[in-house]
């Protein structure tokens, strides 16, 4: 199988999610995710921090509006599309102010995946370390999702995660380098489980922890050390419930096999306490 999103090298670049209350949360994301926000009409606020962003528009809370994957050059964006279009799936127009040579696709769940080649920002913007990384869905089918993603799409399968009987519990895909951008785990309902950003090291999962305690945010989960991908986490929520990953340690994956996993907390956290989704 062709791993056309991996060979087009597709990051997670920024997130656009609803809310019932849009300003009060694009406040929290910066004050508490430390990023410059601006209202740029009547219905999107911007947060942008380094390397990360957010868009927050009005709708139901704890939907995501759409997500955004950064290829590096026009020719990756157009090599997904055309992949994309070989595999009978719609092309549609992509709403992302932050992409040229854009263009977007629906996912069995219903989630809109936007890919393009990211627009050069003018100026830096100053904040803790901690650029989008990934992003992880909740669904009632993981075996759909792998064959969209990594079937229709081209993302290269890291690991899974099997129940007793051998059906999925979590899966995880890349399109890049780190061991997943985009993953998902079986659950009950169907949405977002949670989005990430990536500290670097563990000394900067420290910074963030203080500076969540300036802001008085307490940790829901974590610090821990998840089996796949191996990396070092801590967990927030946001006003409207979404929950927020700082990772450190993920893994880089340069040439190996996929990995099963069994389906047990200590795959989940390998140091204590996890929150089990199926």
């Amino acid at each position: 199988m062709t791993l056309t999103a991996l060979q087009a090298g597709a990051y997670l670049h920024h997130l656009a999610f609803h809310s019932a209350a849009p300003a009060e949360l694009a406040k929290f994301y910066s004050n508490v995710m430390d990023m410059d926000c601006r209202q740029v009409s009547e219905v999107e606020w911007r947060c942008e921090g380094p390397l990360r962003r957010m868009i927050v528009l009005p709708g139901e809370s704890r939907k995501m509006a759409y997500a955004g994957l950064a290829c590096r050059t026009a020719e990756g964006v157009a090599l997904i599309r055309a992949r994309a279009e070989a595999e009978g799936l719609e092309i549609l127009e992509s709403p992302s102010p932050y992409f040229e040579d854009g263009f977007a696709v629906r996912d069995p769940d219903g989630h809109l995946i936007c890919f393009g080649k990211a627009i050069a920002e003018s100026g830096e913007h100053k904040g803790i370390h901690g650029p989008t990384q990934h992003l992880t869905f909740a669904s009632l089918d993981v075996e759909r999702f792998v064959d969209f993603y990594h079937g229709k799409l081209g993302f290269a399968l890291s690991d899974r995660v099997l129940h007793d009987n051998g059906t999925l519990a979590t899966a995880f895909t890349t399109s890049n380098h780190e061991h997943h951008t985009i993953a998902c785990f079986k659950s009950d309902r169907t949405g977002v489980d949670h989005h990430s950003y990536e500290a670097g090291e563990w000394s900067t999962i420290r910074d963030w922890c203080d500076h969540f305690a300036t802001q008085d945010v307490q940790l829901m989960w974590g610090p821990g050390r998840h089996g796949p991908g191996n990396n070092l986490f801590i967990f927030i929520e946001d006003p409207d419930k979404n929950w927020i990953e700082v990772s450190a340690e993920l893994e880089v994956i340069y040439d190996r096999d996929t990995i099963d996993w069994p389906q047990h907390p200590r795959t989940l956290n390998k140091w204590g306490h996890a929150i089990m989704r199926s």
